[in-house]
């Protein structure tokens, strides 16, 4: 029988703690902090949490040389919502992350979360930069 021992769910999980902030619209946003070095904010598209698809993976690799904040988007996973959504309040959300961060990051987003992190990044200035997935939902 292969079962994972006390060690390897150490060595999965090490470095990672979960987190919560509350977002301007008061909504509490669930996040995860790994690693160590300059501040990456991951935005992910719409279907994924901080613990799904591809994103424990790259949290992992870019862990190695980066402080990696990895959120649940308002309204998926352990995060809250509020009824009426708009992309300004998850904007909200991200210039909470990277206030949280110690105010300035470098904002990485996939599909959808490509779309908020560039609107995110127009916000921030120089507090924040985009590096978004060529596979935008709205290219």
């Amino acid at each position: 029988m292969n079962r994972l021992d006390d060690r390897c769910v150490e060595r999965l999980f090490s470095g990672t703690s979960m987190n919560t902030i509350t977002s301007t619209d008061g909504t509490t946003i669930a996040y995860d902090v790994a690693g160590s070095g300059p501040t990456t904010v991951i935005v992910d598209g719409a279907l994924t949490t901080r613990s799904s698809g591809s994103k424990p993976e790259l949290v992992r690799f870019l862990s190695q040389h980066l402080t990696v904040f990895s959120y649940d988007r308002r309204g998926r996973g352990d995060s809250g919502d509020k009824p009426a959504y708009a992309v300004d309040r998850e904007v909200d959300d991200i210039e909470a992350l990277v206030a949280s961060a110690g105010g300035t990051a470098c904002l990485y987003g996939h599909s959808s979360g490509a779309a908020l992190a560039f609107e995110a990044a127009l916000k921030l200035g120089n507090r924040g930069q985009s590096s978004c997935d060529v596979r935008s939902a709205l290219q």
